[in-house]
């Protein structure tokens, strides 16, 4: 017999067991509440308090030993397991023979006396059992669970039943995720939220999503980033402001790339960049305790500590060390391109002495950055939206955070001139007509808000899904995403090679 005929005529025997229960006058599928008095943890935390006491539980059938007129279930919940002990002396010899058409992963409902089994087992000795919910699939082995990470993904309320450590991390990704908000409500900040469709896709370098709005006939965006509405509500008054939520950027998946994303972007009035890279390195290592008791993780065999003050590095000297070039003493574009043809950097006519140092970067310099990082003053070139340096207009007061060799953060002193934004503006605009579809949009509204004055401020964005992998040692931001983007099954791939080898990563 093979495994799918042997699979079919198993699931066929649930469906039996249905059809007898429905004859029996039972109803598999319960309507009315189940009111619980006591979770697993709970009971094994408090044992003391509880013994003897009678309590009401709920979960699903993870196990069962049937001794003739005797049974152990095991009954997981939302906290853990605990053991039930179902006699028939104790239910009835009816009620008994329901019990035996019940399987692993049926969700039951159980009034019991909380005990001890001489194996000193944390027990509940059943009075009352009453099925609630009858599963119809089959969950994976235990021994070997559901170890496929394809199938994990797709089927993540399979995942979430049978692998515990999976519910840990998304257990922990809430800590952090509250962590956030809490330092930063008690730093006086207010949270937002600023639209998610926009007829611009602004605030960031990125492809975006697009889609159309039948009432007005216009095509829309799925933003890319909130950072030009919120720089609207500073401009407004409100003089700290963050909103963390979805983002949605139209391109490459990997390890560390979703589509659908968590960020979060943060704007202080009357701060510079200076005051956000405390804040950026306080916040995080305050997340990190709070999800695991310390600034020290180890990732993937890596010991990271977030404890504050991080490293410090501006981009020009990162590239100096790495990459061996001074770019301080190269006076023109033209020389930059020769010299970053000499480095094997994909160069073009187009590209300026920023580029290229940015370039060498990204190509020369991430590698390196294992423990927490502060990479400073970008180029002006690369950095549309940022405050120039006020002793070197070449660069920005701009820094971006990098940990493992990926950057979670980006930040800067914001650009406040709307003479200058709009002259950056228009260098996106002229870039986007040479085809690159990432460059920023023309926002005519977001200039005349500069134009009513926005106050000096300083801006942060984060990756959240990023910082989580980190601070719970996820391999994959698919880890850490209770459902990310899935190719559906059966679909011919269509993607560019680019987008098949990052998704492999």
């Amino acid at each position: 017999m093979s495994e799918e005929q042997s699979l079919s005529e198993v699931l066929q025997v649930r469906r039996d067991k249905l059809a007898k229960l429905r004859e029996m006058g039972r109803d598999p599928f319960i309507h009315e509440k189940f009111e619980r008095t006591a979770m697993s943890a709970e009971i094994h935390d408090n044992f003391e308090a509880f013994d003897g006491k009678e309590v009401r539980i709920a979960g699903r059938i993870m196990a069962k030993r049937t001794m003739g007129r005797a049974a152990f279930f095991d009954i997981q919940d939302m906290d853990g397991r605990i053991q039930t002990y179902i006699r028939e002396d104790a239910i009835g010899e009816s009620e008994y023979e329901i019990v035996s058409t019940y399987d692993i992963g049926d969700i039951v409902g159980i009034v019991g006396t909380v005990f001890k089994t001489k194996k000193n087992e944390d027990s509940v000795r059943v009075s009352e059992i009453l099925l609630l919910s009858k599963s119809l699939q089959i969950l994976p082995e235990k021994f070997h669970g559901l170890k496929d990470t394809d199938t994990r993904y797709r089927q993540r309320y399979v995942d979430l039943i049978v692998n515990p450590e999976v519910k840990k991390t998304f257990l922990q990704r809430n800590k952090i995720l509250r962590a956030v908000r809490e330092y930063l409500d008690n730093e006086g900040f207010l949270e937002v939220d600023t639209p998610i469709l926009s007829t611009i896709a602004g605030g960031a370098v990125a492809r975006p999503f697009i889609t159309h709005h039948n009432t007005l006939d216009i095509d829309m965006y799925m933003r890319i980033a909130n950072e030009l509405y919120l720089k609207r509500l500073i401009v407004g008054g409100f003089d700290r402001v963050y909103e963390m939520g979805r983002m949605f950027r139209n391109e490459g998946m990997s390890i560390k790339h979703n589509p659908e994303y968590t960020a979060i972007e943060v704007y202080a009035a009357y701060e510079d960049f200076n005051y956000i890279m405390a804040l950026t390195e306080n916040l995080v290592a305050h997340c990190c305790i709070q999800a695991n008791g310390t600034t020290k993780v180890n990732y993937q065999g890596t010991e990271i500590d977030f404890a504050p003050p991080w490293k410090r590095l501006p981009m020009a000297e990162a590239v100096k060390l790495y990459a061996g070039v001074d770019f301080s003493t190269v006076q023109s574009d033209e020389e930059a391109r020769e010299i970053g043809k000499k480095l094997g950097l994909d160069v073009d006519s187009s590209m300026k002495k920023g580029h290229i140092i940015n370039e060498a970067f990204e190509t020369f310099c991430e590698e390196h950055l294992i423990q927490p990082t502060f990479i400073t003053h970008h180029p002006v070139e690369v950095s549309p939206l940022a405050k120039r340096n006020g002793v070197d207009p070449t660069i920005t007061n701009r820094f971006e955070a990098f940990v493992n060799t990926w950057e979670i953060a980006n930040a800067f002193s914001e650009l406040n001139d709307p003479i200058d934004q709009r002259e950056r503006f228009e260098e996106q605009v002229t870039a986007r007509e040479g085809g690159d579809d990432e460059a920023h949009m023309m926002d005519e509204d977001f200039l005349n808000a500069l134009e009513v004055g926005l106050p000096p401020t300083g801006g942060l964005g984060i990756g959240i899904d990023r910082m989580v992998m980190l601070l719970t040692n996820a391999a994959s931001i698919r880890d850490v995403i209770l459902f990310p983007t899935m190719k559906p099954i059966g679909r011919p791939d269509s993607g560019s090679k680019k987008q098949e080898d990052e998704a492999s990563e």
